[in-house]
């Protein structure tokens, strides 16, 4: 991923209310469609110009043809506060973070986060790495809100799950029970991103617990019943995929080897 820092000139006079609304709303717009990472953008005003730094996918990240129509219309509420189109300068590579995917068409992909990362949840089922959600049709309203609002619930009961101090059991059953309404939410997504992008989309399945590694193994699909072990694990984490149920998961992280 690649840091930018964002800045925004006053053309006339304004407020800081106006002006701060004007670029949270253009913010919230961006990480709505995939264009920023993360959650927190701290806004600097210096010399009657505000500035602020953010995470993108990729170097292009915040190219207008990227853009969504959610985006399109925060960029007009800017000039209606008084303030010029952002200027975009790019900082360079963050080391710490994922590289985002460069296929044009994976053969799969799979729905999927945990409580420490930051990127997108959609990542290429061939080489794992996060694909930039503005290079997926739009699931809901023209943007990927939806997407990302399942990611910020799969991550707070994954959270809660490895605290293990309050709501540890209804968490893990969000995440790992095809009753769950967590669940629900993401079956719809991968099924709207399958129809919309032509490729097939998967849901993880968390598991943890079970009795033995070898009655994990014996496990079927939750869904359909059938045979879902693979022979080698994929991405050192998914052991079942069901290509019936668009399903994927992994032997109970409690006998891992």
């Amino acid at each position: 991923m690649y840091l930018s820092k964002v800045n925004f000139e006053c053309y006339t006079d304004t407020t800081i209310t106006r002006a701060e609304k004007a670029i949270n709303l253009l913010l919230d717009s961006w990480r709505y469609h995939g264009q920023i990472i993360g959650r927190e953008f701290p806004v600097v005003l210096k010399d009657a110009a505000f500035s602020v730094r953010v995470v993108c996918p990729e170097e292009n990240s915040l190219l207008d043809s990227f853009q969504s129509k959610q985006v399109k219309r925060a960029k007009l509420a800017l000039s209606e506060a008084g303030l010029l189109s952002p200027k975009l300068k790019n900082l360079g590579r963050d080391i710490n973070s994922d590289d985002s995917d460069t296929c044009e068409t994976p053969s799969w992909q799979v729905l999927y986060t945990n409580y420490l990362q930051s990127c997108s949840p959609v990542r290429c089922g061939d080489h794992f790495t996060p694909i930039p959600l503005y290079h997926l049709p739009a699931v809901a309203n023209g943007d990927h809100k939806q997407l990302i609002k399942w990611q910020e619930d799969w991550s707070a009961c994954d959270q809660l799950q490895m605290n293990g101090s309050i709501l540890e059991h209804s968490a893990l059953k969000e995440m790992s029970d095809i009753t769950s309404r967590l669940y629900r939410r993401g079956s719809d997504l991968t099924k709207r991103l399958e129809y919309l992008s032509k490729v097939p989309t998967y849901l993880y399945l968390y598991r943890v617990g079970g009795e033995s590694l070898e009655t994990e193994k014996e496990r079927c699909c939750p869904s359909c019943g059938g045979d879902w072990l693979l022979e080698n694990t994929v991405h050192d984490i998914f052991d079942f995929k069901c290509d019936t149920c668009r399903l994927v998961s992994n032997i109970s992280w409690d006998f891992k080897r």
